[in-house]
């Protein structure tokens, strides 16, 4: 799976302007409303969704990385986005540091090995330190779209 595949490009945000976990999230299933990726009557439900499978444990996974995801009914297929932070969240993370890197993952309760499959390529991904530097440095939406190109194509791997 590539993020070709589930990534809404008109969704990314190279320019978070939250500061922490519950706003951070709202503001990028905003930016899949807004792409017209998913509806603004599933918003908030999709947003306690995903802070709901928080309470289970940080999606924080470290090194200025965070994968929160959910499964929720209102989408027909996989559907993701990606958010940079300069200033960084406080995401609980389970090393103590600042998220910079967010993708956001939503996907249909009925097809969990797209899931799986989409949170496998994105840890791939994010083991390469320099494709996690090039996406904090990104400056806008079609940066961080170009290097989701290049990972798709194994320019990093």
């Amino acid at each position: 799976m590539k993020f070709a595949d589930f990534v809404s490009a008109g969704a990314i945000n190279a320019d978070l302007a939250a500061t922490n976990k519950e706003a951070v999230i709202e503001e990028l299933v905003g930016s899949l409303v807004a792409a017209g990726s998913i509806k603004e009557d599933d918003r908030s439900d999709i947003v306690a969704a995903i802070m709901k499978r928080e309470e289970l444990g940080s999606t924080g996974i470290g090194r200025g990385i965070a994968v929160p995801h959910t499964k929720h009914p209102s989408v027909d297929s996989l559907i993701g986005t990606v958010g940079v932070s300069a200033e960084g969240v406080d995401f609980d993370s389970l090393d103590g540091e600042q998220v910079n890197l967010l993708f956001l993952l939503i996907s249909p309760p009925d097809r969990p090995g797209d899931h799986l499959r989409a949170l496998e390529n994105i840890s791939r991904q994010l083991r390469d330190d320099t494709f996690c530097r090039f996406l904090k440095q990104a400056k806008s939406a079609d940066d961080i779209q170009q290097l989701l190109e290049e990972a798709d194509n194994n320019q990093f791997v």
